[in-house]
């Protein structure tokens, strides 16, 4: 079995977060590790409290998963500070990590700023140069490339001005908010439009951490970046257009829409 880390926060509600890429990398197929960054507090309403991993602590976590099983993909999800993103990218140059995914997670779907304001310029200098692909929304988007974001074209532009500036490719998460859920991949020598489904359902808690899990699971059985991108697409369609309705906020997506009936019946069904 293909084996993925998923390097990030853990949310207490179980849409986002370290459980949201434990599902997702589940449901792709793929064997999930985690190190955790931090423990957060938060529902579906929004983050009450943040509790930081030592940079010690993470820096153990991470040798402890690369000595003994090594992921075949890495995702990187919600890094609040500059030791902990030193930490990671320290740890990744150190082993060689393959296929690494980072989501520069910013702020939560709640609104709740989750990366300090000195921790940006870290992240775009120490760890996006090492990512085969980053996946910003459009505000984290506008944050890297310092430019509006406010049509598609907007889009076309700072995917390419990030993705020179670091190296990687560049997934550009649109949304429904500019131009429904179409995302634009730039890479070297171009770029390519994912058009999306539009799915009218409020509860998005998670989609970026759903999304980025899912492309880190598919390039890890070897999918390449754009199949691994256009099959991550519709897994997380798939996700919302179940309909799960739970919590008195912005819900999660039922992560787990795809496996077998068998194992999901409940008692006396």
């Amino acid at each position: 079995m293909k084996t993925a880390l998923t390097i990030a926060g853990s949310d207490s509600c179980g849409g986002a977060g370290i459980q949201a890429d434990i599902k997702t990398m589940t449901v792709n197929g793929v064997y999930a590790m985690s190190a955790i960054t931090a423990l957060t507090a938060q529902n579906t309403t929004g983050v009450t409290g943040i509790l930081e991993s030592t940079p010690e602590f993470l820096a153990e976590q991470l040798d402890d998963v690369f000595t003994d099983i090594f992921p075949d993909a890495v995702k990187v999800g919600m890094v609040s500070s500059v030791p902990l993103i030193e930490v990671i990218a320290a740890k990744l140059r150190q082993y060689g990590a393959r296929h690494v995914v980072v989501d520069p997670v910013m702020v939560a779907t709640a609104g709740s700023r989750l990366l300090r304001s000195d921790a940006v310029d870290a992240l775009a200098q120490e760890l996006l140069p090492l990512a085969e692909v980053i996946t910003p929304n459009v505000p984290e988007a506008e944050l890297l490339s310092g430019m509006e974001i406010r049509c598609a074209q907007d889009m076309v532009r700072a995917a390419e001005k990030i993705g020179k500036n670091c190296g990687s490719a560049v997934l550009l998460k649109g949304g429904h908010a500019l131009n429904d859920a179409n995302d634009y991949l730039w890479r070297e020598g171009g770029g390519r439009w994912f058009e999306g489904r539009r799915i009218d359902n409020p509860n998005t808690h998670g989609t970026g951490c759903t999304l980025s899990s899912a492309i880190a699971a598919n390039l890890a059985k070897g999918f390449d970046l754009e199949e691994s991108v256009a099959r991550a697409k519709a897994y997380i369609s798939g996700a919302l257009a179940a309909m799960l309705n739970l919590g008195r906020g912005r819900g999660p997506m039922d992560h787990a829409f795809d496996i077998k009936p068998e194992y999901r019946k409940e008692a006396g069904a």
